[in-house]
């Protein structure tokens, strides 16, 4: 078997594992929602600069 791999038997130490990728996937939700939203900003001052 390989022994790098570790499976708890005590199910509840995935707890903290799951609530910081809970946490980084809406850090990375929300900056990307941010980035967009930059960015869509930045295209419409672009547009209207030169057109």
């Amino acid at each position: 078997m390989m022994e790098f791999l570790y499976f708890p038997e005590d199910k509840s130490e995935y707890i903290p594992a799951a609530i910081s990728l809970f946490f980084f996937v809406v850090a990375a939700i929300t900056s990307m929602y941010f980035l967009v939203k930059h960015s869509k900003k930045e295209e419409k001052k672009w547009d209207d600069k030169f057109k």
